[in-house]
């Protein structure tokens, strides 16, 4: 495995780490527990030693699976949850049935909801998911300051704010850790992870394996149920940009027969590499997957390689 000091934070973080919005179910098509469990130990046995979740994740059961899953092991990992947004009644999809909510009253339901879902009494980086235009910056800084001095947190940070909401954040003092996608077929935030990455913030990238269109598995345009969360939140699942993506695969398909090893390899050594991340989040299912992924760690993309996929995601994506 490798590691990375993670920001300014004084922690040394492996270069990978488990992404599980996929195991929070029916979001991102079903999933078998006992399989998600062993997925998370086996990056676990394999050195990654940060794991990422979500409340919104399959509604509060990603959460349950990493609880179980850190039973007896929670010194081992360092763990991330998120807040900002709560649920009442609907269904349980992404796009329906949640509100953005970072008051400091849903906060403070919210922190306990997780710690008691993760079973623990604290987790190490908490995010706010997504921004509350109906709650002042200054009101969601106030309790994550408070949140801090109680213990339940130790590290704040954000996921898919604009750039006019960082600077202020980052002045408020609760800007340790940014989260966006980054990926070869999402680069939308490449200059603000590198300017974030520049002043010491700790960065991280979801969505490196393109939610699994980067691992080759995936080579005809899908058919999701509509209530899947990849039908909307994703670009690259529909065309025209589905076929862009299949000619960049011709490309790594190539690379990954020369090197003998899987697809997906490629992919997170290439987001890995890229010198703008800290550690990118990559989802798994099984305990394979999570073989197959850390086993990307014991080697790395040499420049002449990393030019190839460069260009060819110059020519078939930009």
């Amino acid at each position: 495995m490798r590691y990375k000091q993670f920001g300014s934070t004084g922690l040394s973080l492996s270069e990978i780490s488990v992404g599980t919005w996929a195991l929070g179910g029916k979001d991102m098509g079903p999933v078998d527990e006992k399989d998600a469990i062993e997925a998370i130990h086996a990056m676990m046995d394999n050195g990654v030693n940060f794991i990422d979740t979500a409340p919104t994740y399959g509604k509060g059961a990603s959460e349950e699976i990493v609880g179980k899953a850190l039973k007896g092991r929670r010194d081992q990992v360092t763990l991330l949850t998120k807040c900002g947004i709560r649920w009442d009644e609907g269904p349980k999809n992404f796009n329906k049935g949640a509100t953005r909510d970072s008051s400091r009253a849903s906060i403070l339901k919210q922190i306990d909801d997780s710690l008691r879902r993760l079973q623990t009494d604290h987790v190490d980086f908490y995010l706010i998911h997504w921004p509350d235009v109906n709650t002042p910056l200054e009101e969601t800084a106030e309790v994550l300051k408070d949140l801090k001095k109680a213990g339940k947190i130790r590290y704040t940070g954000i996921s898919n704010f604009e750039p006019e909401q960082l600077e202020k954040l980052y002045a408020l003092g609760v800007l340790d850790v940014v989260q966006y996608p980054y990926s070869m077929v999402n680069r939308s935030r490449e200059a603000l992870l590198s300017e974030c990455h520049g002043k010491g913030v700790a960065t991280m990238g979801y969505g490196s394996l393109g939610a699994g269109i980067l691992t080759g598995a995936i080579r005809e345009l899908p058919n999701f149920d509509p209530h899947d969360a990849r039908r909307g939140f994703y670009d690259f699942f529909e065309e025209p940009k589905f076929s862009k993506v299949m000619k960049l695969l011709s490309v790594l398909d190539v690379i990954a027969k020369e090197r003998n090893v899987p697809v997906a390899q490629v992919a997170i050594n290439w987001t890995t590499q890229c010198g703008i991340v800290d550690t990118s989040l990559t989802g798994v299912r099984n305990a394979k997957e999570a073989v197959e992924n850390t086993a990307a760690m014991s080697w790395s993309l040499e420049v002449a390689e990393i030019e190839r996929i460069n260009t060819a995601i110059h020519t078939h994506l930009v």
